[in-house]
C-alpha cells in the first residue's frame, strides 16, 4: 500500500532546533510549552537516532541555548548565525543536502522571524517542512498564529509534536515506541 509522501521517514528526516535562547525566552508566549515540547522531540529523535541540528541568533546578545535544551542535545555544537533565516547559518543547508535529507522538522523562536524566514528558505530550496506548532512561539500569540498560518499557505506541514514522533516511528511495539510513549504521557 502506498504511503502519503508527507509522512516522515526517519531515513531522510532531520529536526532543526532554532533559537532557543536564554535572554529571549521569558518574553516569549507560552515559552514553558515550547521548551517542554522541544526537548521530547530531541529526545525523540535521539531515541530513533535521526540528525538533529540547533542554532543560536547574535548569542553575544540573546546569549546562550537555553539549559534544558542544551542538555537534552548533549555536546552538540550550536550553529551560530547573525541572519534571521537559518540559510545564512554556515554551511547548514548544504549538510541537509549532502546528506540527502528531504524532511525537516522545525521547533524554535521567534515564529514570525527566525522560524518563518527558515521554514520559508527551507520550501524553496527543496526540502519539506514540518512545524512543530507545539513547540515554536513567538512574543505575542497573534504573531504566532499568524506566522503559522504564512508557513502553511506557502507549503509546510503544520502538525505536533507527538504527531511528529509517532509518525517517524511508523510501528508499536518496539523498544523505541516504548521509550517514546513513556516520554510525551
Amino acid at each position: 500500500m502506498k504511503r502519503h509522501p508527507k509522512i516522515l521517514q526517519r531515513e531522510n528526516t532531520a529536526l532543526l532546533v532554532i533559537d532557543i535562547q536564554e535572554r529571549i525566552l521569558p518574553v516569549i508566549f507560552e515559552h514553558e510549552r515550547v521548551v517542554e515540547n522541544a526537548v521530547k522531540l530531541i529526545n525523540g529523535f535521539k531515541i530513533l537516532n535521526v540528525p538533529i541540528y540547533f542554532t543560536e541568533q547574535y548569542p553575544k546578545g540573546l546569549g546562550p541555548t537555553e539549559p534544558k535544551i542544551k542538555t537534552a542535545l548533549g555536546n552538540s555544537e550550536a550553529i551560530q548565525k547573525m541572519s534571521f533565516s537559518c540559510c545564512g547559518a554556515g554551511n547548514l543547508f548544504d549538510d541537509l543536502k549532502s546528506k540527502n535529507l528531504e524532511q525537516i522538522v522545525v521547533c524554535g523562536i521567534e515564529s514570525h522571524v527566525c522560524v518563518m524566514q527558515t521554514v520559508l528558505d527551507l520550501i524553496a530550496n527543496g526540502f519539506q517542512v514540518q512545524v512543530a506548532a507545539d513547540a515554536v512561539s513567538s512574543r505575542r500569540k497573534f504573531d504566532y498564529e499568524t506566522a503559522l498560518r504564512r508557513m502553511e499557505n506557502n507549503g509546510a506541514e503544520i502538525t505536533l509534536t507527538e504527531s511528529i514522533l509517532f509518525e517517524m516511528l511508523n510501528v508499536c511495539g518496539t523498544d523505541e515506541f516504548k521509550a517514546i510513549s513513556k516520554m510525551v504521557k
